[in-house]
């Protein structure tokens, strides 16, 4: 049994569909990724995972309990949080305060506290910045604020919205890493990015969206060796 599952998934914004019946399954302790064109439709799926897109029909099921009707709070409540696209970290608070945001459904003051020396343990910045105002880190040190502070909800499965978007190639390197680093912790990983190499050298299994629709899914180190992968950011079809 997948300890994640979407099933025949419709959804979109108000009456507008963007996904049209994605089906996808992660299995615990797997990083999987979502590749695919801009508007193909990956952000869409996170954003209906975390209750925030309107679901129009179909299934979502975590540790075989649906939980397709469910509020976004409620959503996190269950073990499932969500890093987005441009980080949206709070830029007056400093990076103690982002980092107890993300802690705010515990309320076991122990708890928390594991959650922060977890954290720093990961992002040896983050503690040297602690006081630092948000808003004066750079994009690479947002990024991981914005990780740090999903990871104090003590996810089971966190969803990453294009983690390298906008960062240079080398900061591109450590995040890659620091994801990778928490998978070896055991949290499941669900990964939405642009840079297909990047995140097929990291996930075990991927699956390519184009207009709405899975239109390929496999073990990672396959889909990096498929001739047409390149063609789901030049345009091209994948579902000949």
């Amino acid at each position: 049994m997948a300890m994640f599952a979407l099933k025949d998934l419709h959804a979109g914004y108000g009456t507008v569909t963007v996904l049209k019946g994605v089906s996808l399954e992660i299995n615990e302790g797997e990083v999987v990724a979502i590749i695919g064109a801009n508007g193909a439709g990956k952000t869409t799926t996170l954003m209906a995972i975390s209750g925030i897109a309107t679901r129009h029909s179909g299934q979502i099921f975590f540790y075989d309990e649906e939980v397709s009707h469910l509020s976004p709070h409620q959503i996190v409540e269950k073990g499932i949080c969500q890093v987005p696209e441009g980080r949206h970290i709070f830029p007056g608070l400093s990076v103690f305060e982002n980092l107890e945001m993300g802690a705010y459904l515990h309320t076991d003051t122990r708890q928390k506290k594991q959650g922060l020396e977890s954290v720093f343990g990961l992002f040896p910045l983050l503690k040297e910045r602690a006081m630092q105002r948000g808003g004066t880190l750079s994009g690479g040190e947002q990024q991981m604020l914005a990780i740090g502070r999903a990871l104090m909800s003590q996810p089971k499965l966190l969803l990453l919205d294009e983690p390298s978007l906008g960062l240079a190639p080398l900061m591109v390197e450590k995040i890659f890493e620091m994801i990778r680093q928490i998978s070896t912790q055991g949290t499941t990983i669900l990964l939405v990015e642009q840079n297909a190499h990047a995140a097929l050298a990291l996930a075990n299994r991927g699956y390519v969206m184009e207009t709405g629709q899975i239109v390929l899914s496999d073990r990672a180190d396959r889909l990096l060796d498929h001739q047409e992968i390149q063609q789901a950011y030049l345009g091209g079809s994948l579902s000949s």
